[in-house]
């Protein structure tokens, strides 16, 4: 009795074969499944023989021994149970001894309707919000994905290939285009920033920050050293401004006091008390509010900005920004440091997630809010791409990915009907004899 079903996989062709070999089946490999179908296949078939054997050695014997009649009854049952559990495996995939009987073939004239089934199932059972956030509730996505930076050199090479990437991309855009966009990002962040305001904001932080007084400082410093290090030189020009008639011994007093007196005024003004200081703070605070509200000073300082903006040496700068920066891309230490910085960023994002428990907690929860806010709107989408995938799969894969998956077990149903219709057909018998 041999079909269809029975035939050994190897005699596909060798591209069929090929494709089912690239199959990936859970449960195994696609070979264990093959060679586990085979052996319960092989099984089932042995024993249909067998009921057939002992069927044909009981109808000779059963006239020398009456009480065979039983056994006969049993294997005549078994062989009927076993073709009828064998007619129903077989028609789920294949058209029984390729005769094209209705209602047969079931998977492959089915295929459009079991993707739908697939997708509806999917997007039903698996994608619904309900179900999503009672699944991924108890997921430590975020513990994960900071105990799998920490291992090895994971970190490194994420961090290799975010360069990578990042330079692949880069590359693949013109760069007249990329220039042109960063020039006009440049001139619009430039133009949409207020000159007038924010020239008082820096004042008021550089004043804050005493970087001002500093400078005061250092000015007072040279100007103190620039009077000691040029006395003769003033001697000299003080000599030339006075009178022949005044001896040169009374210029070089008057050159010394007039040093003297300067240097004295410049230590006097390091005291914060002094006035001249006082006047300073005072002129630079109101300088600094007279930037943020003064109408005349906000106009002059855009017309300052606009002037820049226009003057050609700051055009081809802005215009050129793109080229500065991809030479610096381009160079190996560049990416170098690029790549470092990335894997020191990923190695100290995995530690906090390790080490900070409401951070990892955080990172949980907003992951779960963009899964569910992902992917639940777009289960038909997803129900949609599960069905089309279906429906490309060719007939003979999609029959064999599911053949190799639950064919093992639909045997043990031809082996059970063997056994329950042998065991059946005896009970019949024996009542039949009984009555």
């Amino acid at each position: 009795m041999h079909s269809p079903d029975l035939a050994p996989p190897d005699t596909k062709p060798p591209a069929a074969r090929a494709r089912t070999n690239r199959l990936s089946i859970a449960g195994g490999s696609v070979e264990e499944r093959r060679r586990a179908l085979r052996r319960a296949r092989t099984f089932a078939t042995s024993l249909l023989v067998l009921m057939l054997v002992i069927f044909v050695a009981t109808s000779i014997y059963v006239r020398q021994w009456p009480w065979l009649a039983y056994l006969r009854a049993f294997a005549e049952a078994g062989m009927i149970g076993a073709c009828a559990d064998w007619f129903a495996v077989v028609a789920l995939f294949r058209h029984p001894l390729g005769i094209p009987i209705p209602h047969t073939a079931i998977v492959a004239s089915s295929k459009e309707r079991i993707g739908v089934a697939i997708g509806r199932f999917m997007a039903n059972n698996f994608l619904s919000p309900r179900v999503l956030a009672e699944r991924i509730r108890d997921v430590d996505i975020g513990g994960w994905a900071g105990r799998w930076l920490l291992r090895g050199d994971n970190a490194g090479n994420v961090a290799r290939r975010i360069t990578s990437s990042l330079n692949q991309a880069l590359s693949a855009i013109p760069r007249e285009d990329l220039n042109a966009f960063l020039s006009g990002a440049v001139r619009g962040g430039i133009e949409r920033v207020p000159a007038s305001a924010f020239a008082s904001r820096l004042l008021s932080l550089l004043w804050a920050h005493g970087e001002m007084q500093a400078l005061a400082e250092k000015l007072l410093d040279w100007a103190s050293t620039a009077l000691a290090n040029n006395r003769e030189t003033i001697r000299a020009k003080v000599s030339k401004r006075t009178s022949r008639l005044i001896p040169k011994w009374i210029d070089g007093i008057v050159a010394d006091k007039i040093i003297d007196g300067l240097t004295r005024t410049l230590d006097e003004m390091r005291e914060p008390s002094h006035p001249w200081r006082i006047e300073m703070t005072s002129t630079v605070e109101q300088l600094i509010g007279d930037l943020a509200t003064r109408p005349e000073l906000i106009e002059k300082g855009e017309e300052l900005k606009a002037r820049m903006l226009a003057a050609p040496a700051v055009i081809s700068q802005i215009d050129g920004l793109w080229v500065s920066i991809e030479n610096r891309l381009e160079a190996e230490d560049t990416q170098a440091q690029l790549t470092r910085l990335i894997e020191r960023l990923l190695t100290g994002l995995g530690t906090r997630i390790q080490n900070d428990e409401q951070f990892r907690l955080g990172i949980n929860r907003w992951l779960r809010v963009a899964v569910l806010r992902t992917v639940a709107p777009r289960r038909k989408e997803i129900a949609e791409f599960i069905r089309k995938v279906v429906e490309n799969w060719d007939t003979e894969t999609l029959t064999e990915r599911i053949e190799l998956t639950v064919g093992r077990d639909l045997q043990y149903i031809r082996i059970n009907g063997t056994i329950v219709g042998g065991l059946v057909g005896l009970v019949i018998f024996a009542v039949t004899q009984l009555l």
